[in-house]
């Protein structure tokens, strides 16, 4: 509401106790070890420089954040280690009021110090400290911490997208006098104020955590603690989960392993089911050759069946929705229209690989040239896109050797340059243009931006639109980021936006997909029904 002052206030109610229920069977019952598979190793431990589930899906139960998405309702926001916040009338200043008595796993207290020393770590990382979403916090002037419970934002210029940035899964809040000793340290060690206290990390088999009775909700969290478990081979998580051995893989099979479950554990098994926030790029090395010229990319791009891709692969992959940067479906999405003209979407695919020739042909590149396409080694949807890219640039008379590695080596290289072309990908928390977009700016801004390219075109449109106020104009400079990126540049290359099929046992409670694989995974509300 408005007030009579100079803030609007946004009070968040906090969730201290369950929904009314309509049998005893559905009330959360206390104790029980979660057990769940995890497809892939984290690369660090460290939230703040990774970009990937192998990090949240293990590491997130032990930390807290500022603010969080609401689990019910995720276009919205509530407090987590906040009680509530307001925002000065001009969109200026974010004031927030921690909760009291809140304890890190060692014991000692959380104050906004801590909350200060972490975002101040994300927005302006020191030298040798990598944060992946830097770009998005070019709008924060400062952060201050006035008091040990208020944390206070100043903005440059008021951004829509500002309680998003700040509710980002991957904000992990640390320990300050742990950052001022070693700002490295979060990369190989767990210590967080979250609802499960660090146990064990065994590299190649899982993690342990145990309930933290010190949490700052009360009666949270139910379990005793959960096992994730490190298993790569999807059909090894498969059979883990039809067997018991496990309750859960909170990532996403693929449709024909949903009917496989189904027809094996009939009522035993539940299947949630959501549009995913998530999609795949081919990085395209600005800095090798001949990928550096735009002619070259736009005939890769110009190869690809992106409209028979979604028909083939959505019946075996996880992957469903052709569209440009933003969200398919979401309110600043390309609509169809518009976006059959786009190189890459149109629906005559011969007059499009012609073209495709043509352009090798001009840039000097023979027939039968020959690069290496590097992927990661997750089956789901890694290896079905890899499969199908390959495919579809031998139609243009290209020779790809497709080299699959681990988690931790394909991140190495993608973050170095040491690649050709590689696949990519974007996953995000939320529906909202400034996450889906900052990707894409000059690599000096954006440390995601691997395919290693500076473009102040991008640039200043990316802050137009993130500044603008309003809602057509910001929709008319976000067309234009992505036709640069996609069409007059292809600095990147698309593929399809994934669709999430989360089967678990019927015994897990109180979890519920959300369109992000990020979101959700504290398991501070799950519980058994055993």
């Amino acid at each position: 509401m408005i007030g009579h002052g100079v803030i609007v206030l946004a009070w968040v109610l906090l969730v201290a106790g369950w929904p009314a229920v309509s049998s005893a069977q559905d009330r959360p019952r206390a104790g029980g070890t979660l057990l769940y598979s995890i497809g892939a190793e984290p690369a660090s431990l460290d939230a703040h420089r990774e970009d990937s589930f192998a990090t949240i899906h293990p590491m997130a139960p032990f930390y807290s954040l500022l603010i969080k998405v609401n689990q019910e309702r995720p276009s919205e926001f509530e407090g987590d280690l906040a009680e509530r916040w307001t925002i000065s009338r001009d969109g200026l200043t974010y004031t927030f009021k921690l909760r009291d008595g809140v304890k890190f796993h060692d014991g000692s207290p959380l104050t906004s110090r801590d909350v200060k020393a972490t975002y101040d770590r994300i927005i302006a990382p020191p030298a040798g400290v990598v944060s992946l979403r830097q770009a998005q916090y070019a709008v924060v002037e400062r952060v201050e911490a006035p008091d040990p419970r208020t944390i206070v934002f100043k903005l440059k210029w008021p951004s829509a997208a500002m309680l998003a940035n700040l509710a980002s899964p991957f904000n992990f809040v640390y320990k300050a006098d742990v950052l001022a000793r070693d700002q490295r340290w979060y990369e190989h060690n767990v210590l967080g104020s979250g609802p499960f206290k660090f146990v064990e990390y065994a590299r190649g088999s899982h993690v342990i955590g145990k309930r933290n009775d010190d949490y700052f909700i009360k009666g949270r969290p139910y379990l005793d603690g959960f096992r994730a478990l490190f298993i790569k081979d999807t059909a090894a998580r498969v059979a883990a989960l039809r067997g018991g051995r496990t309750h859960a893989e909170f990532r996403g099979f693929p449709p024909s392993t949903r009917d496989e479950l189904v027809r094996a554990l009939g009522d035993k098994i539940v299947v949630q089911e959501s549009n995913w926030l998530c999609t795949q790029y081919v990085a395209l090395n600005h800095e090798r050759k001949p990928f550096d010229d735009p002619r070259v990319r736009r005939a890769l791009t110009l190869a690809v069946d992106r409209w028979e891709g979604s028909r083939a692969l959505s019946r075996i992959a996880v992957v469903k929705t052709v569209g440009a940067l933003v969200m398919p479906g979401s309110p600043f999405a390309m609509p169809e229209a518009e976006l059959v003209t786009v190189a890459g979407f149109g629906r005559d695919i011969d007059a499009a690989r012609r073209e495709a020739r043509r352009l090798l042909r001009e840039a000097g590149v023979p027939d039968g040239f020959a690069f290496t396409y590097k992927n990661r080694n997750l089956p789901m949807p890694f290896e079905a896109i890899g499969i199908f890219l390959v495919d579809q640039w031998r139609k243009i008379g290209l020779n790809v050797q497709q080299v699959v590695q681990e988690t931790g080596p394909y991140f190495a290289d993608l973050r170095a340059g040491n690649y050709e072309v590689s696949i990519d990908f974007q996953c995000g928390s939320i529906e909202e243009p400034d996450f889906e977009l900052a990707k894409f700016v000059s690599t000096t801004k954006s440390p995601i931006n691997y395919a290693r390219y500076k473009d102040p075109v991008l640039d200043e449109l990316y802050e137009a639109q993130s500044r603008t106020t309003d809602r057509d104009e910001r929709r008319k400079l976000i067309a234009q980021f992505e036709r640069r990126v996609l069409d007059e540049q292809a600095h990147y290359l698309p593929t399809l936006w994934w669709y999430r099929i989360v089967p678990h046992s019927a015994a897990v409670k109180g979890w519920k997909v959300l369109p992000s694989h990020f979101l959700n995974q504290d398991l501070r509300d799950v519980w058994l029904a055993e």
